[in-house]
């Protein structure tokens, strides 16, 4: 189950803030305040999904503090609820990166709906990490976009645009299935395959090549590399899902 731990931050523990912080311990939530400076919620970051920026009386964080919540929860997949007046809002949401933004409130703030929006975020999240996980790497942004958008809804999907990439990710987060690209440029899919082998964090990840070419031999040069399988580019969305489904399902 994913840890139900998130920080409230602002200028200052306001009255309304220690009230909206009392319905979210009541739901089970691990929840504290934390001033809003890049020093104290990097100290407090460990483990959090979700951050609440509550704003009052029109104060913003200092736009430092904007860009670092921006790049620190893309990195971290950590998402930001937003309490506060509509135009303080606006102005945050415009400087922090699309998907982010979990939810907003404008002031008055219905507590019993706040408190559901967090329940519901962190039943998400949980519903998330029983996914299966697939990592896609191609070097074609338009394939790796479309496969993904295939499979998100099924899976925990990431994207590597190159096997370089891929065996950096992995070294920070495994995953249940490779999906490989055959055929890339710089290293190519045999050679990345032949990486995740030989180093024992990663030599269990079971591959699947992704190839481009139906020819008899290209195929033979495929399957004599002993993946776990391979599918052409072309395999239309509800097959590839049908095949994953099956794979999962003969390797419980």
């Amino acid at each position: 189950m994913a840890e139900q731990k998130m920080i409230f931050i602002g200028a200052k523990e306001a009255f309304i803030a220690r009230v909206l912080i009392k319905k979210i311990t009541d739901t089970g939530t691990e929840c504290r305040f934390i001033p809003w400076t890049v020093s104290d919620i990097s100290k407090n970051i460990s483990g959090v999904s979700l951050i609440v920026l509550f704003m009052e009386d029109s104060e913003k964080p200092q736009d430092e503090v904007i860009h670092y919540l921006s790049d620190m929860m893309d990195e971290k997949e950590i998402r930001l609820v937003l309490v506060g007046e509509k135009a303080d809002i606006q102005y945050v949401s415009e400087h922090i990166s699309d998907g982010l933004v979990h939810a907003t409130f404008t002031r008055p703030v219905d507590n019993t709906e706040f408190a559901k929006c967090i329940t519901k975020y962190f039943k998400q999240v949980e519903d998330s990490e029983m996914k299966k996980s697939i990592m896609i790497v191609d070097d074609d942004p338009q394939y790796l976009t479309t496969v993904r958008e295939w499979l998100k809804e099924t899976y925990k999907v990431t994207m590597a645009n190159s096997g370089l990439q891929a065996i950096k990710m992995l070294g920070k987060n495994k995953v249940d299935l490779i999906l490989l690209d055959h055929e890339m440029p710089v290293t190519s899919g045999p050679q990345v395959l032949e990486m995740l082998r030989s180093d024992p964090e990663t030599a269990s990840i079971p591959v699947m090549f992704l190839t481009g070419k139906g020819d008899k031999e290209s195929v033979m040069s495929v399957v004599a590399l002993r993946p776990e399988g391979y599918f052409l580019k072309s395999i239309q969305k509800e097959e590839l899902l049908t095949n994953l489904q099956e794979f999962f399902v003969l390797h419980r």
